[in-house]
C-alpha cells in the first residue's frame, strides 16, 4: 500500500491510494481531476475508484468530472448527497480498501494485510491536533467519532482533508501548554510544508485536544468536565482563537 498526498485548491488534500503489486489506485476527494490525473500518470498508476470522504464541495466537487473522465468507474462514499455516487458506504461495510462511519461523513480505514501498514482517511472529521467544524453535526456526534477514531490500532497513520496544522497546533498550545507533544507538532509544522501521512492515531491521542477532553488542562481551559460539553465549548474557543 501507498499514499501519495495530491494538493488541491489553497489547502485541500486529494489522495491516491495504490496498490503497487497491481499499479492500480483510488483517488480520494479527487477536487481537482487533472491534478490527479497528473499524479497517478506519473505515479505509473491506473484509476479504477473514487472514494469520497463527505459531500462538501471542496472534497466531491470534482466526482462528476472525474466519472466523465473515466468512465465506468466506482465512486464510493456515506450518502447520495455525494455526487456521481455509485455505492454508499455504512458503518463497517468492507470494499477493497474498508471503512468506518461518521455522520454523513466517511472516514476510510485502510490496511495493506501483506505489510500491515494503516491507514485513515479523515476528510473534514479529524484534523492534525484538530477536528471539523460543526457546520452540520453536534459535539455528541464529534465525541463519537474521535472516541471512534481512537480506537483504531495507534500506529495508523493519518491522511485528513486540509493543512491547517499550524492553526490548530497553536489552539492546541494555547489550551495545553506544557504539552511535549504538541511542542513536537510544532516544530514539525514549522519545518514541514505538508505534515498530512507523517503522523498517526497514536500520535493525536497525545498532542489533539480535541481526543484530551478528560485531561486537567482542557477541563481548566473550558472550565467543564462533561466530555461532550468540553468539546462543544473546546470547538467554540477554536471558532474564535487568534494565534
Amino acid at each position: 500500500m501507498r499514499v501519495i498526498p495530491v494538493p488541491v485548491r489553497s489547502d485541500n488534500y486529494a489522495y491516491l491510494l495504490i496498490d503497487d503489486s497491481t499499479k492500480k489506485a483510488a483517488a480520494i476527494d479527487p477536487y481537482d481531476t487533472n491534478k490527479v490525473a497528473e499524479a497517478a500518470e506519473a505515479a505509473g498508476v491506473q484509476l479504477e475508484a473514487v472514494i469520497t470522504t463527505h459531500h462538501h464541495a471542496d472534497h466531491s466537487g470534482g466526482n462528476e468530472e472525474f466519472v466523465k473522465a473515466y468512465p465506468g468507474v466506482a465512486v464510493y462514499g456515506g450518502s447520495y448527497m455525494i455526487p456521481a455516487l455509485t455505492r454508499e458506504i455504512k458503518d463497517k461495510d468492507e470494499f477493497p480498501f474498508g471503512s468506518i462511519y461518521e455522520c454523513d461523513s466517511i472516514c476510510f480505514y485502510v490496511e495493506d494485510k501483506k505489510t500491515g501498514q494503516r491507514g485513515v482517511f479523515t476528510g473534514d472529521t479529524l484534523f492534525m491536533a484538530g477536528c471539523g467544524r460543526f457546520f452540520e453535526g453536534t459535539a455528541t456526534e464529534m465525541h463519537k467519532a474521535l472516541l471512534y477514531l481512537g480506537s483504531l490500532p495507534d500506529d495508523t497513520i493519518v491522511y485528513n482533508g486540509h493543512e491547517y496544522t499550524s492553526s490548530s497546533v497553536a489552539f492546541g498550545a494555547h489550551i495545553d501548554p506544557e504539552n511535549a507533544a504538541i511542542k513536537k507538532l510544532q516544530a514539525m509544522a514549522e519545518e514541514e510544508k505538508v505534515t498530512t501521512g507523517k503522523t498517526t492515531i497514536g500520535d493525536e491521542k497525545q498532542w489533539n485536544v480535541f481526543m484530551r477532553l478528560d485531561t486537567v488542562p482542557v477541563q481548566k481551559a473550558t472550565g467543564l468536565t462533561d466530555p461532550v460539553r468540553v468539546m462543544d465549548k473546546l470547538r467554540e474557543m477554536k471558532n474564535s482563537f487568534r494565534s
